[in-house]
């Protein structure tokens, strides 16, 4: 047996007996050895192998099945540019603390800077974004280093393959294997919030610092307060509509508060930063608080979910958040103009009891905090890490693969920004809805718009049907335009994988109807 066959199988057995049940691959000489090994793994079963011949798709699609497993995923590329192509996945999976397993392949180090092909400086190319790296060459490398560091986020190992690159057709090496699960390390213990506020208000960003939805809902009911949730989909106790009528100064004042606990990074809505920001006191809840946000400011902070010792929550105060809730629900339930906050009023009322649903960045997902009214029955997922349009489709592609029926909600440049996500042929139940406003919307929304240029480098409009391009994919499309045919397609079952276009009113005639609505809320 050559020494490349012998380390890509010593590497691979330990990935199997950790427990690992999935592994991306994209196609590439240099990576042959590795390849083969996972391929003969999958061929008795021991694991699910996804290939993909973007890298960039393929590190995302290993991120949606991180986050919806939450096991470890190795995702496996050839040297070269292929790397690079993985750094936007690496970078989400650092800002969230998920666990990618980055294998690159490489040439002999002796290789480097001599003018060798296809060879550059793999060594720390992700620098800070990984929790562990190893630039590892000979025939056995151990792998309970990298396992460990996993469990804070994505890990690198820059393996050296000398030729001969292809071995022997041996499967022996597979056998006798001890599968473990996974090994849950000791943590410090979690502390204790003990405040005498009763004008207290609990806000959950929209991934929870990573911390489960569960745990979050008990520490929530722990705590009493009144709940503002960037995720309304996924607490029935959260204040509907909060980002909607806390734009109003009166409004806000009335409920300025004396202390705020945040649990995970609130990225959304500038009503709530601002609200945030009127507390006298800040407490924060992020695990990210140990890795990646470690200058974060709070007057206190927790990597864990504390123990809670609080006085009863003022009742009166609980009652006006309440009373505002309802008039802003009134008034968002009469919207009837299609618009896409009526969009996203329908999508997540009609999103069915068991789904789940991935919201991509930019409007979807302020669309959805602003105009949901909070439930359950849905598990969420988004990618707001750094909040990126990029392998969007990819991603919600990795979550589908580990469920029975997902839905995915993306804007049209997000769409467009991940068609290769689309090239596979795997049985997946996915529906995409794509909100098409021919550009970035987002933008019209914001200070740029009416700027010199604004179209060419802002709304940039595409002029393109994503219905046409997905049939053109293979991909079953259909286009809607009305309230009545929205409901419809979301009660329709999700049966393998579709792009339902949604056509919107043009940027400015949508960024127009949320300033009207803004401003009859100062009013209600």
């Amino acid at each position: 047996m050559n020494p490349s066959t012998q380390l890509a199988r010593v590497i691979v057995r330990q990935i199997l007996e950790a427990g690992v049940k999935d592994v991306v691959i994209s196609p590439g000489s240099r990576n042959a050895p590795l390849s083969l090994a996972f391929y003969q793994a999958s061929k008795k079963g021991l694991i699910n192998l996804h290939v993909r011949i973007d890298e960039r798709a393929a590190a995302f699609f290993a991120l949606g099945i991180a986050k919806a497993s939450g096991l470890p995923v190795p995702i496996l590329c050839t040297s070269g540019t292929a790397v690079a192509n993985y750094h936007p996945a690496v970078l989400e999976a650092s800002h969230t603390n998920q666990p990618l397993l980055v294998l690159t392949a490489d040439r002999p180090a002796s290789m480097r800077k001599t003018g060798a092909n296809q060879t550059t400086e793999q060594a720390r190319i992700f620098g800070k974004a990984v929790r562990y790296f190893a630039d590892v060459s000979g025939s056995a490398y151990p792998m309970e280093l990298p396992f460990n560091a996993l469990h804070t986020g994505p890990v690198h190992l820059n393996i050296q393959f000398e030729e001969p690159l292809i071995g022997d057709g041996d499967d022996e090496w597979l056998n006798g294997l001890t599968i473990s699960t996974p090994k849950i390390f000791a943590r410090k213990s979690p502390g204790t919030f003990y405040t005498k506020s009763t004008r207290g208000v609990l806000i959950i960003g929209h991934d929870r610092g990573g911390l489960s939805a569960e745990s979050v809902r008990k520490f929530s009911e722990d705590l009493g307060w009144p709940v503002i949730a960037e995720d309304p989909l996924s607490f029935s106790n959260a204040i509907s509509h909060a980002s909607v009528f806390l734009t109003s100064k009166a409004i806000t004042d009335d409920l300025a508060p004396d202390t705020v606990v945040v649990i995970g990074r609130t990225t959304l809505s500038r009503s709530i930063n601002a609200f945030i920001k009127m507390a006298r006191k800040e407490i924060v809840i992020d695990p990210r608080l140990a890795t990646v946000d470690s200058d974060r400011m709070a007057a206190q902070k927790f990597t864990q979910l504390p123990v809670v010792e609080v006085q009863p929550g003022d009742a009166d105060y609980a009652e006006k958040w309440n009373k505002y809730s309802l008039r802003a629900s009134k008034m968002i339930g009469d919207i009837s103009t299609w618009s896409e906050a009526l969009i996203a009023r329908e999508i997540a009322a009609n999103t069915p009891v068991g789904t789940s649903l991935f919201i991509s960045s930019s409007r979807p997902i302020r669309d959805l905090e602003g105009f949901a009214s909070a439930r359950t029955g849905v598990e969420t997922f988004a990618n707001r890490g750094l909040a990126g349009i990029d392998g969007n489709i990819s991603t919600a592609l990795g979550i589908a693969s580990q469920r029975k029926a997902t839905i995915a909600v993306l804007g049209d440049l997000g769409f467009l920004h991940d068609l290769t996500g689309l090239i596979q042929k795997e049985k997946i139940n996915l529906k995409i809805f794509v909100i098409n406003n021919d550009g970035g919307g987002i933008f019209s929304t914001l200070s740029q718009r009416g700027v010199d240029g604004f179209e060419e480098v802002f709304g940039t409009p595409h002029g393109l049907d994503p219905a046409a391009i997905a049939t053109s994919m293979g991909i079953t499309a259909s286009t809607v335009n009305s309230q009545v045919q929205l409901i419809s397609e979301l009660s329709a079952p999700v049966q393998g994988i579709s792009v339902v276009v949604i056509n919107a009113p043009d940027r400015n005639t949508n960024a127009d109807f949320l300033k009207e609505i803004y401003s009859n809320i100062s009013s209600m």
